[in-house]
């Protein structure tokens, strides 16, 4: 599988996931409104963190060791029950301290226990929820892409269609509860593409976990839980800190540019995530990596660039058919937005081999570092406008880069 053969296939995922993606951003500047933006980016946040803890946080160890074991069934079958029986334990204990302390999740969250509800509808999915996500793993390790871009479709498509239902008949609470419950329901359809895999059964993911196994895959725990803790909290406390330096509409702006930001840079994202993790797991030698490295300078760098520009200038039209003329002031933030996308880009293509390569001290002490000095230099470059929050975005992502440039020389990969 080539990474211009992969990138191909997993377009049209991305293609109609973008789609979805646009619908769902009208249908919720329609009925919730850019505060309600930030409400829902609170809550993602917290379903970040709270699935990333239950699932183990293992699924990017089982993508690199289903691709590292891809010639011995019985290795792969060993990640596969230690993952599982990892994800089944740790979503059904958090389940039900959701549901326990769906009420303070709310408020702490939410600021409004009249949302503690969607935690309750969150954790009675969560097993769901987590083994959707471990199924998508293995397909992605076995290189199954045509089933991996099926599910990918499929969860899209419930996104919508619960989005849609919920938001318009409940408003914001509805929007919450779909965040909440789609990639739950996308599980059996997942499920039903692995079962029709000649090298799947459901009895390969639950049973007596392996001790070596796990201690290999606590290391991309180790990993994970840094980036499910970190980037979640920096993102609540900007978030915080917008909302209360100039009030929760300019806080809704920045959710919704970063929402942008995510849906335009999805089909660079997801390749790297798609192709280069298993692929990078494969590779032996330092000569090899590095040309793997510059082949997606040279073909997923520029692409990002491209796509920059393009946002950039149609900034107004964007504005106008996705959102509504409520959120025109986030038209500011477009510049600076996207020169940050531009350089997470290039820092991302570095870092994908700290993963790949279970760097994991220096993975975890990087995202730490750089989700710290994100929320400073917030503080610092928003004290008179929300532009400087996403010029601190371009200046962490510059330094980042840098960082990532210079590990790639010390590990000998660059000489």
């Amino acid at each position: 599988m080539t990474l211009i053969r992969t990138s191909l296939l997993n377009a049209i995922a991305v293609f109609i996931k973008m789609l979805t993606l646009l619908g769902i951003n009208k249908i919720l500047a329609v009925y919730v409104g850019p505060g309600g933006y930030a409400a829902l980016g609170q809550f993602q946040n917290a379903v970040q963190m709270i699935t990333t803890f239950a699932s183990g946080a293992v699924n990017t160890g089982v993508t690199k060791y289903t691709a590292e074991f891809k010639d011995s069934l019985a290795e792969q079958h060993r990640v596969w029950r230690t993952a599982g029986t990892i994800a089944l334990s740790g979503s059904l204990f958090f389940s039900i301290l959701i549901m326990i302390f769906s009420d303070k999740l709310a408020i702490w969250f939410l600021k409004d226990v009249s949302f503690g509800g969607v935690f309750i509808w969150f954790g009675a999915t969560l097993v769901l929820f987590t083994f959707n996500t471990l199924m998508l793993a293995i397909l992605n390790g076995k290189k199954e892409v045509g089933r991996y871009v099926v599910a990918n479709i499929a969860g899209s498509l419930f996104s919508l269609l619960v989005t849609a239902l919920m938001s318009m008949s409940y408003g914001l609470y509805g929007a919450l509860v779909s965040l909440a419950v789609y990639q739950s329901l996308s599980c059996f359809v997942t499920f039903f593409l692995c079962f029709k895999s000649p090298w799947f059964k459901f009895s390969y993911m639950v049973g007596r976990p392996d001790k070596k196994t796990a201690i290999n895959l606590s290391k991309f725990t180790a990993m994970a839980l840094s980036s499910a803790l970190c980037v979640p909290i920096s993102h609540i406390l900007v978030r915080n800190h917008l909302g209360e330096t100039f009030g929760w509409q300019s806080a809704g702006y920045w959710e919704a540019m970063w929402r942008l930001s995510s849906a335009y840079l999805m089909l660079v994202t997801t390749t790297l995530s798609v192709y280069y993790l298993p692929k990078l797991s494969e590779l032996k030698s330092a000569s090899e990596i590095k040309s793997e490295i510059l082949q997606g300078y040279k073909i997923i760098f520029p692409v990002a660039v491209g796509c920059g520009l393009v946002m950039y200038a149609l900034r107004d039209f964007i504005i106008h058919v996705l959102f509504t003329s409520d959120f025109l002031p986030m038209r500011d933030l477009f510049g600076w937005q996207m020169v940050g996308d531009v350089l997470k880009i290039a820092s991302w293509i570095l870092g994908y081999v700290l993963a790949a390569r279970a760097y994991w001290k220096i993975f975890v002490f990087s995202e730490v570092f750089f989700a710290f000095l994100f929320y400073v230099l917030v503080l610092m470059f928003s004290s008179f406008n929300l532009e400087g929050a996403t010029i601190a975005h371009a200046v962490t992502y510059a330094l980042h880069f840098c960082f990532m440039f210079v590990v790639m020389k010390k590990k000998g990969i660059f000489v």
